[in-house]
Order: structure tokens, then C-alpha cells, then sequence
């Protein structure tokens, strides 16, 4: 062990101790046994039922992360690589807010209504969104991250960003390359030349087919063989001029799927070889090995032409190491659409590999391609894999990851716990407490109806309205019928629709902050009656001072996308007319000019001079009220989103502990000098 390390130091790694149990359970349990065929759309072989495969994924998760805390030094970029880690950007981010953390993502990301299977899907996002760049080969994988963010944590990506509390997640393309100059160079190298000759010698004049691939499920090897056998079963005339070399390399010969797909294959190849065999030819040249470079490359020269077919796969860098090999100008690519590398080099055939006719089909037409074509298409693919390294790969990564460093953190925005600013709000003669209602007392609900308060807070309010010198108020965006149903009985001012009404105390009428001209309305009601009607799920909440379109049950792809629209439309449609566009949490309100919680912190302290103010709030609407607050006022933002409120709490429920802390230690004094 000691020289082990020793020589890991030398190579500046620092090993993670993981036992043969935990190998098993993360690697080959979750990883590979969840994972992979999620990820590469293999349903039918998902292992969901094993709690200990997922909570040791965690533990090893959060073992990589310790390492990697325990070598951070400041300034030091950290990129996480593959699905193996999926956990270890939040794991850091939480140990180290400041650090720079990029994740790239080697295999596909799939559709949103594949990955919302995932028993631990909202896990695995929050866990890469703990990174700063979170790197895919394509913009379709890239695309469907954000589209399973949209529907499974409610986030609503922009268009290579993400908004996650104060921090913005960029979300990049960055198609991984070869070293082609390496292949180039070896193809003409002598070992090379000589093992070509030597295989072409081989070979009598058979044309070769060739492929090289892990021995997995996902690279379409079953499917590749079945449309060779119908070739040779519809062509006669092919049989002995023709010859598929299938090189396998070994791959996770402990996972029993693997196994099982390993004997398939097997009898698959003796199936074609006994069908059409004869003593001096066999179709199909089966090596279950690895091969080393030189030989790797002189197959790539010996083939005419190259078989990359996989049923899904994230990049697959065969096909570029084939082109970079191909020194002499020559030879046909047949490759999958659904191959990463597809989006990149068009000028390979591109096949369906669900589709044996259309395969089939390529086969032939790569037999029969003319010289001119195939070094017309081989000139052009050259360009592209010279063009983008893996050097380029690395280089563009990180410099998007420099480019996204975090800045540091304001000194201001400090989060408050129960004792921070405690003894000021004790000592204050006077305190004018302000609390927004949803998102902040109570947590969002799919409807607005269903967010009544509970036996808790009630109780609350009550403790905070027998605190001596305390007057507390809801300032909520909901209508005065609402406020006056939900809060009948309790001693708490209420401000409705933003403060637009106001009831200063339970036994004091609503009063209006003005009078909202009803014209506006006849404008924008049926815009929003619009929207509802074409986008199912979605309500209209009408106010006296604005109308609000509510959208948390609709499908949040849909929905995200109408709401653009509605919001360019109001913005076409407002411009001449006295009201505003809000957009908060999965609304969009169009209000009267000059309503807004500011104001009602404006009165408030107008009825109570000097007070301390304590403002509590979650959203865009609460930031009029932080930023009308005096200097000396404690505003709280519940989230962690960039706002102007000096102090923070990371939900209803740590909100709750703060106010149910101020109830107790105002009255505390009071009570010991009784």
C-alpha cells in the first residue's frame, strides 16, 4: 500500500478507498445497473428495488467529495466527470460555496419523461446543479437536462443558463474529440504498414466490415449481426467476398445483464457462421479481446467499411479515431443517428439501428459507393475531427468554467439565525413586523385555494400579537375576500392585492389605496382568458387593482412556453396603459401603477414612527418592501436569490422558528418584570 500511494503521488492522485461490497453496489449496482440503462433508454433493464445499491452511491459520492475538499486550495477550478459522481457538485458547494465546480456528462442525458423514472430524480439534479458549468456532447442532451429541470424541480432554464437561488448555472455543448494527429501518425507508422499488409494478406480479397466496441447492450451489436445475416441471406453472391471482423473488448463481466448479452451474441455469431460457412471462409471474425494500438490502427486502415451502430451512446469516439486513422483518404463510415458523433459528422452514412432494412440498406450502399464519393466524404469528415481535439474539448471547457467563476460573496447578505439581530428587536421600544403570506408562512400549493392557514400558524400570530410593543401584518398579493375568510379572528393587520386594500387592524375597516380604473381590464382579461383556454391546468385570479394567471398545475413545459408568450404580448399590449407585469412563482400579474408593498411600509410607519421594522418575504413583490425599509430595519429574504433584503432564511419553516423566537423574547421581559 505504501508504494502504491508513493507512486500515486508521483502522478499527484490522491486515491478514494472504496471495498470489493461498495464496487458492487455503487458501480455496479446503481451506476451501471440504473444509471447506464436509464440513461441510454434500456427500460426493460432497470434495476429500481435496491435501496442499499442508491444509499451506498451516496456514501461513495460523498467520499469523492471529502477528497477533493481536502485538496482545495483557493483558486483551484474542480471538474467532476460522469455519471459515477452525479452527487459530488452539491456535496461540494456546500462545503465550498466560493470554488469554481464544472460537470461533464460523458454518456446521453435523456428525454425528460424517460429520466422522471428515476426514483431519485430530483437528487440527481440538485446534485449537478451544484456545479458552476454543467458540460453535454450535444444540444439535444443539453436540451433535455433543461427540460426535465422544467418539469421535475420547476426551474425554467434560459437559453444556456439556469437560475438556481443567487447563482446562475450555465449549461454548455462541448463535442469531446481524439488526438488525431497521434492516429494520423501511427497509421503511417511502419508497425502499422507491416500489420496491414499482413491482415490484407489475410483477408484474400474479402472486402472487410468492421467493427470495435465494448461487449454492452447499448452498442447495437446484436442488431448490427442480424442485418449482416439478412445482407448475406438476400445477396448470395457476397458470401466469400465479404467478411464482418467484430472486435469486443471485455466490459463489466460482473454485471449479470452483461453476462447475459455476452451468451447472446455468442450463439448469434454462431448462428451466421454455421449458415454460411464453408472450409476456406467464416462471415463473421469474432475477437473477444482487446487489441493494442498498432494493431487497433491498422484495422482501421485495413477496413473498408466501418461499422458504429449503437442503439444510444453518448459521444462514441470510434468513429472519429477511424477517420483520423484513415491517412490514405479512403474508406466508408455507416454510423448511428443516435451516436452523439452523428451531429457532428454528417458525411458518415447515417443509420436507424432499430431499422434492419434501412442498415441492411447502408450496407450494400457502402459496398457500392464510388472512389470518388467515399474520398469526397473522407476529406470532408477529416476536416471536422482535425478541427475538434480533445485538447479543444478540454480548452473550451474550462475556459467557460473561468468565464463562470463565481464572484464573492457581499459582505451584507448574511444569514439570519435567532439570535443575529434578536437583541435589537428586544430592545426596541417599538416593532412593525411585515410578512408576506405565500412562499413565506405557508409553502406554495398546486392551487391558490389550498393554501389556508394551518392550526401552527395560527397559533403564531396570536404569540406575536401578545408581544408587547409588536404589530404584525400580512401583506399578501390574494384578494380581500380571501384574507378576511382565511385570518376572521385574529389580531393581525391585513393588505391585500399588494396593498391596494388595507385593513390596519381587526377592528378597522378595509381601506383603498386608490381607485383602479376598470378599462385596463377590458383589455387584458381576455388576453389571460386566452392563455387559460389553451393552456390546460392554468387559472385567472382577477383583483381589483390586476389580474393575475396562475400556472403551478399546468404542464410545466407547456406552460413555461405559453408564459413567454403571454409576457411578450402584455408587454406589446401595456405600453400605453397605467399598470405593470409582474412575474413571481409560476404567476403572471398585470397590476395598477403605484401598488406595491413599499407603499404599505410607507403608512405603516406613518401610524408607527420609530418602530423597528422586520419585513419578511420571498419574492419580486417583497423587494419594493425591503427597499422602502429604513436602515436600520431587518429584512429577510426566504431563498437564496439575489435580492436587496440584508439577511436570509431558507424557508416557511426556518421562518416560522424566527418569528415564533421574536413572540417569546418580546414577551419574555415583559413577564420577568411582572
Amino acid at each position: 500500500v505504501r508504494e502504491l500511494n508513493a507512486r500515486f503521488a508521483e502522478q499527484r492522485l490522491v486515491p478514494v478507498t472504496v471495498s470489493a461490497e461498495e464496487i458492487r453496489k455503487y458501480y455496479e449496482g446503481y451506476s451501471n445497473g440504473v444509471l447506464w440503462p436509464m440513461f441510454h433508454y434500456q427500460l426493460d433493464r432497470l434495476d429500481l428495488d435496491s435501496g442499499d445499491n442508491w444509499e451506498t452511491y451516496r456514501e461513495v459520492n460523498r467520499r469523492f467529495a471529502e477528497a477533493v475538499v481536502a485538496e482545495y486550495r483557493p483558486g483551484d477550478l474542480i471538474w467532476v466527470q460522469d455519471y459515477q459522481l452525479m452527487l459530488v457538485p452539491e456535496l461540494l458547494r456546500e462545503r465550498l460555496p466560493e470554488a469554481s465546480i464544472g460537470f461533464f456528462l460523458h454518456i446521453p442525458f435523456p428525454s425528460a419523461e424517460v429520466f422522471r423514472i428515476l426514483p431519485q430524480r430530483e437528487r440527481m439534479l440538485r446534485g449537478l446543479l451544484g456545479a458552476d458549468v454543467i458540460g453535454f456532447h450535444t444540444f439535444a442532451y443539453a436540451r433535455h437536462f433543461a427540460t426535465a429541470l422544467l418539469h421535475v424541480l420547476g426551474l425554467e432554464p434560459g437559453v444556456d443558463s439556469v437560475q438556481v437561488g443567487d447563482r446562475t448555472v450555465r449549461l454548455g455543448v462541448f463535442p469531446m474529440g481524439i488526438d488525431a494527429e497521434a492516429f494520423d501518425a501511427r497509421s503511417r507508422s511502419e508497425a502499422v504498414t507491416t500489420e496491414l499488409t499482413r491482415i490484407r494478406d489475410e483477408l484474400r480479397g474479402c472486402r472487410l466490415f468492421l467493427s470495435i466496441d465494448r461487449l454492452d447492450y447499448t452498442k447495437g451489436l446484436r442488431r448490427r449481426l442480424l442485418a449482416f445475416e439478412r445482407l448475406l441471406l438476400r445477396r448470395p453472391e457476397l458470401r466469400g467476398t465479404v467478411k464482418l471482423l467484430q472486435v469486443v473488448v471485455p466490459s463489466r463481466t460482473k454485471v449479470d445483464s452483461y453476462a447475459q448479452f455476452g451468451r447472446q451474441v455468442d450463439e448469434l455469431v454462431g448462428r451466421i457462421n454455421g449458415a454460411f460457412s464453408d472450409v476456406s471462409y467464416a462471415p463473421v471474425q469474432y475477437l473477444y479481446r482487446s487489441v493494442n494500438e498498432d494493431q487497433l490502427t491498422a484495422l482501421y486502415r485495413a477496413a473498408d467499411v466501418m461499422l458504429v451502430t449503437p442503439l444510444r451512446d453518448g459521444m462514441n469516439l470510434v468513429s472519429k479515431e477511424f477517420v483520423a486513422a484513415r491517412s490514405d483518404g479512403d474508406g466508408v463510415l455507416v454510423l448511428s443517428e443516435f451516436a452523439g458523433a452523428s451531429a457532428e459528422l454528417g458525411e458518415a452514412i447515417q443509420i436507424n439501428p432499430y431499422d434492419l432494412d434501412s442498415q441492411e440498406a447502408a450496407f450494400e450502399r457502402a459496398l457500392a459507393m464510388p472512389e470518388m464519393e467515399r474520398r469526397a466524404r473522407m476529406r470532408s469528415l477529416r476536416k471536422r475531427v482535425f478541427n475538434s481535439s480533445v485538447r479543444r474539448w478540454a480548452e473550451d471547457f474550462l475556459d467557460r468554467l473561468k468565464e463562470a467563476a463565481p464572484p464573492p460573496a457581499p459582505p451584507v447578505r448574511t444569514k439570519i439565525t435567532p439570535h443575529h439581530r434578536l437583541g435589537d428587536i428586544v430592545a426596541a421600544p417599538k416593532v412593525l413586523c411585515l410578512m408576506d403570506y405565500d412562499g413565506t408562512l405557508v409553502d406554495f400549493q398546486p392551487s391558490p385555494l389550498l393554501a389556508a392557514p394551518d392550526a401552527g400558524l395560527r397559533i403564531l400570530l396570536n404569540r406575536l400579537a401578545e408581544a408587547p410593543g409588536l404589530s404584525s401584518h400580512i401583506v399578501s398579493g390574494r384578494t380581500v375576500d380571501t384574507l378576511d375568510d382565511w385570518f376572521a379572528g385574529l389580531p393581525v393587520g391585513l393588505h391585500a392585492e399588494h396593498g391596494y386594500w388595507s385593513r390596519f387592524a381587526p377592528d378597522l375597516p378595509w381601506t383603498s389605496a386608490g381607485k383602479a380604473p376598470p378599462e385596463w381590464k377590458e383589455k387584458i382579461l381576455p388576453i389571460f382568458e386566452t392563455f387559460v383556454s389553451r393552456t390546460p391546468g392554468t387559472l385567472i385570479e382577477e383583483k381589483s387593482a390586476g389580474v393575475t394567471w396562475h400556472y403551478r398545475m399546468a404542464n410545466p413545459e407547456h406552460a413555461a412556453r405559453q408564459a413567454r408568450d403571454l409576457l411578450l404580448l402584455l408587454t406589446d399590449v401595456i405600453s400605453n396603459l397605467p399598470v405593470e407585469i409582474l412575474r413571481g412563482d409560476k404567476i403572471i400579474e398585470v397590476r395598477e401603477h403605484g401598488v406595491n408593498k413599499g407603499n404599505v411600509l410607507r403608512r405603516l410607519l406613518e401610524l408607527h414612527p420609530g418602530a423597528l421594522v422586520v419585513a419578511v418575504g420571498d419574492d419580486r413583490t417583497d423587494e419594493d418592501m425591503f427597499e422602502a425599509a429604513p436602515s436600520d430595519a431587518v429584512t429577510v429574504l426566504v431563498g437564496w436569490r439575489a435580492s436587496t433584503a440584508r439577511y436570509q432564511l431558507a424557508g416557511v419553516g426556518a421562518v416560522r422558528e424566527f418569528l415564533a423566537e421574536v413572540a417569546a423574547c418580546r414577551t419574555a421581559p415583559n413577564a420577568e418584570a411582572d
